[in-house]
Order: structure tokens, then C-alpha cells, then sequence
């Protein structure tokens, strides 16, 4: 072999060996970027308020019993009128009272049971529903409706269809502050662990908002809401 050849042999050698270390070191150098990158921890952050509801659905629901049809209605129509007038002499608006269709069983000609002994043959189950945005006008006569228990309506209130629903319809407007609270709370619990683990906290890796969930206060109190949300964010940590 000419010395040129040799030559030549022994640059590409050398040229190869540098190259494999410049990559061995760009590895080793990302492996351990990777490393420090790779370490991370995750927290939660709560946002939790209260809120008065925003609607109030009250169904009103009473019995009536006779064995003439005729008379049946009537009653029905008297007893749906009382309770409109009651209603709106409490302030409770005309427009905020719908009233449904009876509905009316004839025992007669029911196909099962032993229906010999019914002191009535025709029941009819009558709702009369407030749906209004005035919570306090519409909790203060719901106390006072027993009034209309002395003019012989006798109302049913064990019914899970009887009972009365609150409604928060402004999640939309709190939302993106409560999100905002929920996320501080996740990042000052992941510094503080940072700070007690001596590292330091960095970018955020990944991040989770929880589903917002709405709820009575308390079985006393439906028409206060309670409004939560939890927030879940992976930080970076490095030394």
C-alpha cells in the first residue's frame, strides 16, 4: 500500500472516531436531559364556592275523588283555581303557573284487584307547577300552603315527582374563574413540594380539568348550590 493510501486510511479512521464520540457525547448529553425532564410530580387543586340557585321548579300535585265524572272535574277546576289565586296573591306571576292535564283512573274498569270495596270509582292526580326565578317568593308561600289544606285539597308531598328541583344555570360565567383558582392551588401544593424536596418546579407537563359538579349545600337548604371543581396538572421538576 502507497504511503497516500495509508494516509488517507488514517484520516478517515480518525474522522470516524471523532464522529462516533461527538455521538456518543449528544446521546449521553440527551439521555440525561431526558432524565432531568423526565422527573415530574402531580397535584390537584380544588375550587369549591356557593351559589343561590337561579330557578325554582315546584310542582304542586293534589288528589280528587268522586263517582260522577261530571262533578270529578269540577272539583279539579275549583281546587286548580284556589291554588292559582293563592299563588299569585304571593307574588308568584301568572306566567310562572302551568297547569297539566288530570290524570284520572276509573276503577270500574280496571281489569285486576278487588276494586268492590273503592268508596270511589273515579281518583284523579291533578300537578299544578311554578317555574320561576324568584326563589324567595316561591320558598315563602311553599310554607304557607298548608292555608289551603283547610279548603279541602288534600296535596301529595311523598311523591318523588312532587318534590321541588333547584336549578344553577350560571356555570358558564364562573367557570373559567374557578378554573383559574383550582389550577393556583395545584401549582402552590406542587412549589411547596418542590421547595421540601429541594428541586425546582417547572413547565407544566400535563394538565387535567376535572368535571364540574353542582350540588345541594345541604338537605336543608337545595337553593344554595355548592359548585366544585378539581384540577390536575403534572409540573417538571429539576435540581
Amino acid at each position: 500500500m502507497s504511503v497516500s493510501h495509508k494516509s488517507s486510511a488514517a484520516l478517515l479512521g480518525i474522522f470516524i472516531f471523532l464522529g462516533l464520540a461527538v455521538l456518543g457525547y449528544t446521546l449521553g448529553n440527551a439521555a440525561i436531559q431526558y432524565k432531568l425532564y423526565d422527573r415530574s410530580v402531580t397535584v390537584k387543586g380544588l375550587s369549591e364556592r356557593e351559589y343561590p340557585a337561579d330557578i325554582v321548579i315546584w310542582p304542586i300535585q293534589f288528589n280528587v275523588a268522586d263517582n260522577d265524572l261530571g262533578s270529578l272535574y269540577k272539583d279539579i277546576d275549583a281546587k286548580t283555581q284556589s291554588i292559582r289565586i293563592f299563588l299569585e296573591q304571593n307574588n308568584i306571576a301568572p306566567n310562572e303557573i302551568t297547569v297539566a292535564t288530570p290524570d284520572i283512573t276509573d276503577k270500574s274498569a280496571q281489569q285486576y284487584g278487588n276494586n268492590d270495596r273503592a268508596p270511589f270509582r273515579y281518583t284523579a292526580f291533578q300537578t299544578v307547577t311554578v317555574y320561576s326565578k324568584n326563589i324567595e317568593a316561591a320558598r315563602a308561600v311553599m310554607s304557607s300552603l298548608s292555608q289551603l289544606g283547610k279548603q279541602g285539597i288534600v296535596f301529595n308531598t311523598n311523591d318523588y315527582e312532587s318534590q321541588t328541583e333547584y336549578i344553577f344555570t350560571r356555570l358558564n360565567e364562573i367557570k373559567p374563574e374557578m378554573v383559574e383558582e383550582a389550577t393556583r392551588e395545584a401549582r402552590e401544593v406542587a412549589q411547596k413540594f418542590a421547595t421540601d424536596s429541594q428541586s425546582a418546579l417547572g413547565k407544566i407537563k400535563r394538565a387535567s380539568q376535572g368535571q364540574f359538579s353542582i350540588s345541594a349545600r345541604d338537605k336543608n337548604n337545595p337553593h344554595i348550590k355548592r359548585v366544585r371543581v378539581v384540577s390536575t396538572v403534572e409540573y417538571y421538576l429539576s435540581d
